[in-house]
This record gives C-alpha cells, sequence and structure tokens, in this order.
C-alpha cells in the first residue's frame, strides 16, 4: 500500500479531508522520524501539537458551555479536564488507529512507539492542529465532537 492509499484511509477515519495534504503528513510526524530524516525541509508535528492543544481546549469549553447551562464554573472544568486529559487522548487515538499511520525514527519503532500514550495524545492533538490550520476552528470542533467527545 503506498502512502498515499494510507493517507486516504487516514482521511476517513478522521473523517475529514484535508485540502493542504502536506499539514497531515506534518501532524502524523515524529520527532524521531524528522531528526533520523535529517531534511531541512521536514519537521516534526510539535507545533501542530502545541496548537492542537489549545484548540481542544477552547472546543471542549465552549461545548461544554452550551450543552450544560445548569453545570457550575467547577464541574464544567472537571469535566473538560477528563475529556482533554492525555490517556483519555491516546485512547481516543487508539480508537482511530492513529498509531499505525506514525512516521516514526527508528529507535522509537523498536521500542513501540506505535502504542505510546503520549505518542498517541501528540499525534491526536497535532490532527485537530492541523485541521484547525486546513478548515478553521469549526472544522476542528466538529472533529473534536465526533471524535472526542
Amino acid at each position: 500500500m503506498t502512502m498515499e492509499d494510507n493517507l486516504i484511509i487516514l482521511e476517513e477515519s478522521l473523517g475529514y479531508h484535508f485540502q493542504n495534504e502536506r499539514l497531515l503528513i506534518l501532524a502524523i510526524t515524529h520527532t524521531t522520524f524528522a531528526y533520523e530524516a535529517q531534511q531541512e525541509s521536514l519537521s516534526d508535528n510539535q507545533r501542530l501539537e502545541f496548537l492542537g492543544d489549545s484548540i481542544l481546549g477552547m472546543a471542549v469549553a465552549e461545548y461544554l458551555y452550551e450543552k450544560y447551562p445548569d453545570f457550575s464554573e467547577g464541574e464544567l472544568t472537571r469535566r473538560r479536564a477528563l475529556l482533554v486529559n492525555k490517556n483519555y487522548l491516546a485512547q481516543k487515538a487508539k480508537e482511530i488507529n492513529l498509531g499505525q499511520y506514525l512516521f516514526l525514527g527508528k529507535g522509537e519503532e523498536k521500542i513501540g512507539g506505535r502504542s505510546n500514550f503520549t505518542n498517541l495524545s501528540g499525534v491526536l492533538e497535532a490532527i485537530i492542529g492541523a485541521i484547525y490550520l486546513d478548515g478553521g476552528f469549526q472544522e476542528a470542533k466538529n472533529f473534536i465532537i465526533r471524535k472526542i467527545v
């Protein structure tokens, strides 16, 4: 199966088609792969992960605020914390089979990086960031509600 085929299957499992495919490739590129490739033009998903984390927090907060108008600030905060928790995100990433699409360095591959909770939660956040940059906040929020909430 070609990389192009894999990306198409990944997009189907995400329920989102990227206009800019490079954002999707960047989102699934782990630091170790980018380092081993040693190409100046190849970057990793860490910046997208940073962005996705913020988008996730905002989207979940807005969703909870609108869905539960009678909840106190404390209850909203508690529920948001459950939904943005790294372990919970890693579980959701496993459900989408994101680990199989990760570009990993050889060492990370050998130590089971495809099932590592940090890698899985990170790639999910990076994909959220990529969807945000590709399609805007509403598309990212739709993805979050469908696949995470």
